[in-house]
């Protein structure tokens, strides 16, 4: 499936290189508002203009209005990426046969570390709800979310082929297609 933009907030590729200790920080303190030193600037990565107060995302700065427009429609403040999508995504494909936590975090398209801190931010956000036995499900907020990031990067409703699984997993698609094709009786 072919992407129309790539307007979002992303994770650096190199994460893997951070202690764990740093991943986190990193992570929690996303969002956070900066302030330049007495003297100094930030650079806005969007806009590219000068700041003296910004938000911050993983090394990157943004002005309020640069971060406000890389919320996608339906996030509720929440700074959706690709790997949100996918769980997202996941969740929402596998409706009929419950997701399992590990897995969701396994292959989101992040290492398993940063899928744990994600799968429970979604969770507290109230995208997703997890029962009693690590099995997750999408919420209505969720749903909404999942759409306006879909929307924002491909220009149209989910289908599961958006998903990076899709592209690496033959397995999950076989058995994709094989629970899809059970809802469409043979005609032949």
């Amino acid at each position: 499936m072919q992407k129309k933009s790539d307007f979002i907030f992303r994770y650096p590729p190199n994460l893997q290189e951070l202690d764990l200790a740093t991943m986190v920080g990193m992570y929690r303190d996303r969002g956070e508002p900066r302030r330049a030193a007495p003297g100094k600037y930030l650079a806005c990565s969007v806009t590219h203009k000068l700041l003296r107060n910004a938000k911050w995302w993983f090394g990157l700065y943004y002005s309020q209005g640069a971060w406000d427009q890389l919320l996608t429609k339906s996030s509720e403040g929440y700074p959706l990426t690709e790997a949100e999508l996918n769980l997202l995504g996941l969740v929402m494909t596998c409706d009929r046969e419950p997701l399992h936590r590990e897995f969701a975090e396994k292959n989101i398209g992040v290492m398993p570390k940063l899928g744990y801190l994600i799968v429970n931010d979604t969770r507290q956000f109230g995208f997703i709800y997890e029962n009693e036995h690590g099995f997750l499900q999408i919420t209505a907020a969720g749903e909404r979310a999942l759409q306006g990031i879909c929307r924002r990067l491909y220009g149209k409703r989910f289908q599961p082929e958006m998903l990076e699984i899709f592209h690496y997993d033959l397995n999950f698609v076989k058995q994709y297609l094989s629970e899809q094709s059970t809802d469409q009786t043979s005609l032949f």
